[in-house]
């Protein structure tokens, strides 16, 4: 039988014990969402004290919970933060102090997508592993900078909303964020004066220039913020991001088309009859003229084929060996092996017998997709597994499983984090409060504002003027937002210069493009994500600074052009039981002969 006055003598321990690490202003009406006049009491409340599930070796001490936006109207919306020390003392010291160590936040984009994906698979200090263990991560980002995880905008992740508080422009966001960092200073006041670096990927490439404006606007701004970091970022639309790029794509990885020249061909047409074989020239001549709207050119997809997912196999023509495959005989794979290739080669005929000059009435410029389907339905070895979208070289099926929700759902883990009552999502559907839809001139994620590289050049003079420092970096392998769209943004922002292979710098901007990383570039190559960190966004590594006619650390021939090979191995199997597609060096040879004369262009 209970023991039901002992359960409750200890109930009321618990709270009263709860009360004592509470700062006197903080409400009893406590439902896990703090609210009141903020100050550095609050830093008891905010450490993570109790032990977190399945982490078994000692960290770095780390703060954990909800802080108001002060949106009126609006009282239980907030955003969440984990943050994690770089030394004993570091986040909480008193205000003027440590004043030249630098702090920074990081974000993921989606949008929706929480920042504990970033935390807990890129660059934190724990990482969850396929067997939903939990590891160190030597590279941690928080070794070189006390760092804040964030989940944003309000209702993402741990954060929270009023049912109608969700942002409705990215404006909106970018003020909520504002008044989120006015209410962290002052709970950790060392962080207002201290330098700030904001730091993010993937659709955080429209939130942080946002985000950006609005520090720049604020009269008297909460932090001393001095550079923004964006990898893989959706800076500019979605054509820019998402279909500007394929043939620069299938020029890294012809893999995907199996080194067909007359399918290479056939996408070179269509990319030129939809406007996107952009020429940058150094120093360039103008802007770049407004990108074709895909969805102006065909109504093939619906909307949910469009958002960056893992793209599904659509039907070019019948599916490809089924997941029954495993089953088949090996004669029974041959006979498919010789049907794929006959279907093929009818739609090739079908492709290249097109009168020049059309445009491909199914897909448009879909161009993105339409790659995407070839190599899945003709292109070995994604034929038998998955074209992963933001790491090219990666056709396993299944993936390696690198999934937080079981720890973070874990009310072990929530109670420690000091999180709210609510189920942990990767990614929130809806941020802006809408459904999205699909259309000319329509964003497919329901984001109503005009993306970021519509006044990049602004922002640009304006952190130019404030001593803010601009860095964008690409990782190679990434097919969704494909590095040339974001050479297209510099452009657009005026910022010239010959392209000084992996790393470009030039006034208060650097460009770097990362070899053998996908879209998540912390994630495929943790250490020289590190070492990029300490270098050139903490640091001040000339490396690459183009003054005049010299560039600082030289320049490598091999990649004075737009293109740089992707990595000679296809990886494809079921999880970690991988196999691995080698392209023979005489193929790749013959292939560069090929392109040397098909891509007459040079830069």
């Amino acid at each position: 039988m209970l023991d039901f006055p002992r359960l409750l003598l200890l109930l009321l321990a618990a709270c009263q014990a709860l009360a004592q690490r509470l700062p006197s202003s903080f409400p009893h009406n406590y439902t896990g969402i703090p609210k009141g006049d903020y100050s550095p009491a609050w830093q008891n409340y905010f450490e993570v004290t109790h032990p977190l599930p399945n982490v078994t070796k000692p960290i770095a001490r780390n703060f954990a919970g909800n802080i108001g936006v002060n949106r009126v109207g609006h009282p239980n919306n907030t955003l969440w933060f984990w943050a994690f020390e770089k030394e004993e003392g570091s986040i909480t010291v008193g205000a003027g102090e440590r004043e030249n160590e630098p702090w920074l936040i990081w974000l993921n984009g989606g949008p929706g997508s929480s920042s504990l994906v970033g935390l807990m698979t890129e660059n934190g200090p724990l990482q969850v592993t396929g067997d939903y263990s939990i590891v160190e991560n030597e590279f941690s980002w928080n070794k070189l900078a006390d760092a804040f995880w964030v989940d944003q905008p309000v209702g993402t992740g741990f954060s929270t909303s009023d049912a109608a508080g969700y942002v409705d422009s990215e404006d909106q966001l970018g003020q909520d964020f504002v008044e989120f960092l006015t209410n962290l200073v002052k709970v950790f006041p060392s962080l207002a004066t201290r330098p700030f670096y904001l730091t993010g990927e993937s659709y955080a490439g429209t939130f942080i220039p946002y985000i950006t404006k609005a520090i720049f606007s604020t009269p008297k701004p909460p932090v001393n913020l001095r550079k923004i970091s964006i990898g893989d970022g959706t800076i500019g639309g979605f054509a820019l991001y998402e279909e500007l790029s394929t043939v620069i794509t299938l020029e890294t990885y012809p893999e995907i088309i199996g080194f067909d020249p007359d399918v290479f061909q056939y996408f070179k047409e269509q990319e030129h009859l939809c406007g996107y074989d952009t020429n940058l020239t150094y120093p360039q001549h103008g802007i770049i003229p407004t990108i074709t709207d895909p969805f102006t050119t065909a109504r093939l997809f619906s909307n949910s084929e469009v958002l960056p997912r893992i793209p599904k196999k659509r039907s070019l023509s019948r599916r490809t060996i089924s997941s029954a495959r495993s089953s088949l005989s090996s004669r029974d794979l041959d006979d498919r092996a010789v049907e794929m290739e006959e279907r093929r080669a009818l739609l090739k005929r079908n492709l290249i017998g097109r009168p020049n000059g059309t445009l491909d009435p199914t897909y448009g410029c879909f161009l993105w997709e339409e790659m995407t389907d070839y190599a899945q339905n003709f292109s070995f070895p994604w034929t038998v597994g998955e074209f992963d979208a933001y790491d090219i070289p990666d056709a396993l099926l299944p993936e390696v499983p690198s999934d937080p929700s079981v720890f973070l759902n874990d009310n072990r883990t929530r109670a420690a984090l000091h999180a709210p009552i609510k189920e942990w999502v990767e990614i929130f559907g809806n941020p802006f409060g809408n459904s999205t839809h699909e259309g000319p001139g329509t964003n497919p994620f329901g984001d109503p504002s005009v993306e970021p590289m519509a006044f990049m050049t602004e922002l640009a003079t304006n952190a130019s003027e404030r001593g803010v420092h601009i860095i964008i970096y690409e990782g190679n392998d990434d097919s969704l937002v494909a590095h040339r769209g974001l050479q297209v943004v510099i452009q657009n922002i005026t910022f010239g210069g010959r392209f000084a292979g992996i790393v470009h710098q030039e006034r208060n901007l650097t460009y770097a493009l990362f070899q053998n990383a996908g879209h998540f570039v912390p994630r495929s190559v943790p250490e020289a994500a590190f070492v990029f960190l300490r270098e050139f966004i903490l640091g001040s590594n000339a490396t690459g600074f183009v003054d005049g006619t010299h560039v600082v650390g030289g320049e490598d021939s091999i990649l004075a052009e737009d293109v740089m090979p992707g990595t000679t191995a296809i990886f494809y199997g079921h999880g970690t039981t991988a196999s691995s597609l080698i392209i023979p060096s005489e193929t790749l040879a013959s292939w560069s002969s090929f392109l040397a004369t098909a891509t007459a262009t040079a830069l």
